[in-house]
């Protein structure tokens, strides 16, 4: 058995080949194109006829190479960027180079056997990248809302809209009107911004009704939990990117960050929020968190229960995530039994 790791780059790949042992056989450079995929994978079946793939986890430029290896019918495995640079740290070898990280890469996956397979994008991919572009207009019209405010500031200071109000076409009439019988060049680019934002805040707004209509089908099971709209949950399940890549319910929570870490201080045990995981995740079910600690009773009497029991209004709401994920990983799992049926 033959294990290839790849130092995937814009325009070129590095891939070593080693042995089970770890022992780097060959070494072979070649471009980001198809063609240099299929190079690649001519010279891989001369080397060996068993054989696996490991890339490191970066796929704004792997994707391309893990999808013509995986339409060859390759198995690929994914090696988190913190896990190859730990296995190059323990190498022998110093310095940093496309060999070395390709080295890298190929003992990290054979020293971890758990690691996620790749697979052809689908309906998630596509869900991320419309909640991506939609969060990019939304930063966008945003910063055009702060260069408004100071140029009406400038023109008026006795006057402004009220907060939060700049995506709302009764305010973006009222600016218009009040710049009516205003000239000079603030007044223009005021007049500009405010044509920015309402062309934005079309896009947004039909961007939305795009991501609600392809989540509504795809993820029922959770829109069904309370306080999960469907931007929130065109979230969790972009940034999920398949939840049987999960083994279990504590692993999904180690991944969004919710799995609290111990800690031990003076021979007693606690444990502390956790920092790591995907932040997005992590965000998606603390909006939930939020709305389900207004409205909805279990979670009330959850948060209420644990500050009796000591709990610090924190440690309380920690709690709560973490229960949400399993609640989340749940409601994932039901809707992906339910759309196997139909994808087959």
């Amino acid at each position: 058995m033959v294990t290839f790791g790849i130092d995937a780059h814009k325009r070129t790949h590095t891939v070593v080949a080693v042995d089970d042992l770890g022992r780097q056989l060959a070494t072979k450079t070649t471009a980001s194109t198809t063609a240099g995929h299929l190079e690649l994978l001519a010279w891989a079946e001369r080397l060996a006829g068993e054989r696996s793939w490991a890339v490191e986890d970066c796929r704004h430029v792997s994707r391309r190479l893990e999808r013509d290896l995986l339409g060859a019918g390759e198995r690929i495995v994914r090696v988190p960027p913190k896990l190859m640079a730990a296995t190059r740290a323990s190498a022998r070898t110093y310095g940093k180079s496309d060999p070395i990280d390709a080295l890298a890469v190929a003992r990290a996956a054979l020293r971890e056997p758990g690691l996620p397979t790749a697979r052809l994008d689908g309906p998630e991919r596509e869900l991320r990248l419309l909640v991506d572009h939609r969060e990019d207009l939304v930063a966008e019209r945003a910063r055009a809302m702060v260069r408004l405010r100071w140029h009406l500031h400038e023109l008026d200071p006795s006057w402004e809209p009220a907060p939060r109000s700049l995506d709302r076409p009764k305010t973006w009439a009222t600016i218009e009107v009040r710049l009516g019988g205003i000239d000079g060049l603030v007044a223009r680019l005021a007049r500009d911004l405010v044509e920015r934002c309402r062309r934005l805040t079309v896009e947004i707004n039909q961007l939305h009704a795009e991501i609600t209509a392809r989540v509504t089908p795809l993820a029922p099971a959770l829109l069904a939990v309370c306080g999960c709209g469907s931007l929130t949950a065109a979230k969790i399940v972009a940034e999920t990117a398949g939840v049987d890549r999960f083994h279990s319910a504590a692993a999904y929570a180690r991944h969004n960050g919710t799995a609290p870490l111990p800690v031990w201080s003076s021979n007693q045990p606690r444990h502390r929020l956790s920092r790591t995981g995907n932040r997005q995740l992590n965000a998606a079910l603390y909006r939930i968190a939020l709305t389900q600690a207004r409205h909805h009773a279990g979670a009330r009497a959850l948060l209420a229960r644990r500050r009796a029991q000591g709990d610090s209004t924190k440690e309380a709401f920690r709690v709560l995530r973490r229960r949400l994920s399993d609640v989340v990983y749940q409601a994932l799992l039901r809707d992906q039994r339910q759309a196997m049926p139909t994808a087959a």
